[in-house]
């Protein structure tokens, strides 16, 4: 009796040290705030004619951010030199899909178009594919192209970012 009341006690600790463990991680992922959300706080504008210029330069950071960092754009909408690397004097100005997929696809695009400078739609296009994935023709784009669903925010960024591009970066 007293090693079956030891056994359900042990069994009881190790359910509650493992429930504590749990509710400790849940804890610290919770008040866990990584820096960039931080950084996207918006601060208040001093005055309105210089908040206009800080607002499109900041959206235009941010967009490049998304674009080189997340989205990784130029890695299909960029030409690549003799060597296979970007030619980033041609930045997201379109190129040849590296890649080909593993099963043969008729639909699958053979180049990438350019986004750079003067992206291919308007700006509320633009808005509408980065956030919903459907093109201006009401389809969705064809594969390797990600099916993005960014928010608002984000999308404009981006279309800043893109507006801003001038050949070498």
């Amino acid at each position: 009796m007293f090693s079956r009341f030891s056994f359900a006690s042990n069994r009881l600790l190790r359910h509650s040290v493992i429930s504590a463990l749990v509710i400790l991680f849940a804890i610290a992922i919770a008040l866990y705030q990584p820096a960039a959300a931080q950084a996207q706080k918006k601060q208040p504008q001093k005055n309105a004619q210089t908040s206009n210029e800080k607002s499109t330069s900041g959206d235009a950071a941010r967009g490049k951010y998304i674009v080189e960092s997340v989205a990784m754009c130029g890695q299909c909408h960029t030409p690549r030199d003799s060597q296979g690397n970007a030619d980033r004097s041609r930045w997201l100005q379109g190129g040849s899909l590296p890649f080909m997929p593993a099963q043969p696809d008729a639909d699958w695009p053979v180049s990438a178009p350019r986004i750079g400078g003067n992206p291919p739609a308007n700006d509320a296009d633009m808005v509408k594919l980065l956030t919903t994935g459907i093109w201006t023709n009401g389809n969705r784009l064809r594969y390797p192209m990600p099916q993005f669903r960014m928010d608002k925010a984000d999308a404009e960024a981006v279309v800043a970012y893109l507006k801003s591009v001038t050949g070498k970066q």
